[in-house]
């Protein structure tokens, strides 16, 4: 969410930062709802304030004036009602408003309007050469009875799966070199909460535009996507100190998308499935864009850095002002190779936000002159499973279909090669 008083003072900025992301937005359909917030609200304050004056009087006046007094106190009182009655229903329309405004996205954003107009920003790695065809994970991993498909979906249904014996185990070793990495860096881990409130979601601003991607509960609850959702809520209506700042958190959750939309695309293997799980960064720092792009950078490096001890070859794209969510500033994209398909794959993003969700979800510190300030926050990948299992095991793979174990994983699987 943005200030209002900004969003007043920079009507042309919204909308070009509206058009840029291809999201369509009628700023000034807001600007009218809240000249018409600000009016009533002035006429409800005004006769409070009257209200007061009266009541006020009334202790102190005498019996046939009170009696007067109290009558005029009657009107007004239902007249106040009328109006806050109404004062609630404008607010509702301007509140639905101010969640749908998109932030403004960085100068060094790629125009476009889809994935396909992301530009790449750096390659990593060489591509693999095989003396043989590449399978993929999944023919791969079923041979080494490390996955099971079938009764994955007899269980869980469409896209459903079992990882097993070899496949699990290279999951945890992922999860706890990834967790490992960031730890040394000065990270706080966490395992959070994949069950969250809708407030946490409407927060960090996956609500009300992604609802369909959405699991919800019969309670009205919802399973996220990212554990960014709950470690954002963590700190929801916090008031932090500066020194407390940057806030770095490595948090780990089970993670659920219902990929509406994606029905025929990617039905085999673990490349597009509903529940996986992932290791994500999430900071908050101080209301500098100077300081946001610094972490913005950063946490990318984190990510980059993994997939470099892991020896997968990748590429890092910025995202298009298309493929931009409503309240990220910018973004990058890590594609890992995929042999099988002859292509990149994505498996990380980051982004950052300036205040967009710290303002929805009120995270605040309170700066050097005391005044209280809107934290920015940013997020990012860092070990999305099985995406990034089924990466390693496709650049991995031998002639005999055993797969070697990259050196930084040795020391959790006690073994260099899967059979």
């Amino acid at each position: 969410m943005l200030d209002i008083k900004f969003i007043r003072e920079n009507k042309e900025l919204i909308q070009a930062g509206a058009k840029k992301k291809h999201i369509t937005f009628d700023v000034d359909k807001l600007i009218t709802a809240d000249d018409e917030r600000r009016k009533i609200l002035a006429d409800v304050e005004q006769m409070r304030t009257k209200q007061n004056e009266v009541s006020d009087i009334i202790s102190s006046a005498p019996t046939a004036e009170r009696a007067r007094l109290i009558s005029t106190m009657k009107e007004l009182k239902d007249e106040l009602q009328k109006k806050e009655e109404e004062l609630k229903g404008v607010m509702k329309e301007w509140q639905l408003l101010m969640v749908q405004v998109p932030n403004i996205p960085d100068m060094s954003v790629p125009e476009g309007d889809s994935d396909a107009n992301n530009k790449e920003v750096r390659a990593w790695g060489t591509i693999p050469k095989f003396s043989f065809e590449p399978k993929s994970h999944y023919e791969l991993m079923q041979k080494l009875n490390m996955v099971d498909l079938e009764r994955g979906t007899k269980v869980a249904g469409f896209r459903g799966y079992f990882l097993k014996n070899d496949g699990a185990l290279l999951s945890f070793a992922l999860w706890q070199f990834a967790v490992d990495e960031l730890v040394k860096e000065g990270f706080s881990p966490m395992i959070a909460p994949s069950l969250v409130r809708r407030e946490t979601l409407m927060g960090t601003g996956y609500l009300p535009q992604g609802e369909e991607d959405l699991y919800k509960t019969q309670d009205g609850d919802y399973l996220s996507g990212t554990a960014e959702v709950a470690t954002m809520g963590h700190f929801m209506d916090d008031v932090l100190l500066k020194t407390d700042l940057p806030k770095k958190i490595v948090s780990f959750s089970p993670c659920f998308r219902r990929e509406a939309g994606s029905h025929g695309k990617d039905t085999k293997g673990l490349i597009r499935v509903h529940e996986f799980y992932k290791v994500e960064q999430v900071v908050l720092c101080e209301a500098s864009h100077e300081e946001s792009v610094k972490y913005h950078e950063a946490l990318n490096q984190n990510a980059e850095h993994i997939m470099q001890k892991l020896g997968i070859p990748y590429h890092v794209v910025a995202n298009c002002g298309g493929d931009l969510g409503l309240g990220q500033v910018k973004k990058y994209d890590i594609e890992a190779w995929m042999p099988s398909e002859k292509k990149y794959r994505e498996t990380h993003s980051a982004s950052y936000f300036h205040d967009f969700q710290t303002r929805r979800l009120n995270i605040r510190y309170r700066d050097d002159d005391g005044k209280l300030r809107f934290a920015h926050s940013l997020n990012a990948t860092l070990m999305p499973t099985p995406r990034v299992l089924a990466a390693l095991i496709e650049n991995y793979q031998q002639a005999d279909g055993s797969i070697a174990i990259p050196k930084a994983l040795e020391p959790y699987m006690k073994k260099n090669v899967l059979r």
